[in-house]
This record gives C-alpha cells, structure tokens and sequence, in this order.
C-alpha cells in the first residue's frame, strides 16, 4: 500500500473589509449613538436620511418564436 498526499492550491486571501475609523458617534446632536467602524454613514439608523429607489419598471422579454 502507498501514501498519498492530496490537497489543493493556496488561493489569495479575500481582501479585509472597509472600515471608516473607530469611536465615531452619531452626528445628529441629540444622539450620542456609537457607530460601527464599518458603517460608512455618518448617522445611525434612526437618524439617517431615507432614501427611495427609482423603480422604472421591469423590462419585458422578447418573444421568441418557436420553429415548427
């Protein structure tokens, strides 16, 4: 009986994640709500503007036809 050593190649490390600065607060003056360093905004979720999509419909596929 022979040893086999299987594995597989080394692959690159997923690059780390975007971080923006520790010990950050909430800019809203009456909230003292401490950020996470990877929430890019500079308001916490009860302060932060809300935004809506602009849904302009779906498209609609084209037909095709089918040989008979």
């Amino acid at each position: 009986m022979t040893d086999v050593l299987k594995g597989t190649r080394a692959i690159e490390a997923p690059r780390p994640n975007r971080t923006y600065g520790d010990n950050r607060v909430c800019a809203d003056e009456s909230c003292d709500t401490k950020l996470s360093r990877y929430n890019r905004s500079e308001h916490c979720w009860a302060h932060t503007e809300v935004k809506f999509p602009v849904n302009r419909g779906d498209r609609k596929k084209k037909n095709k036809k089918r040989a008979a």
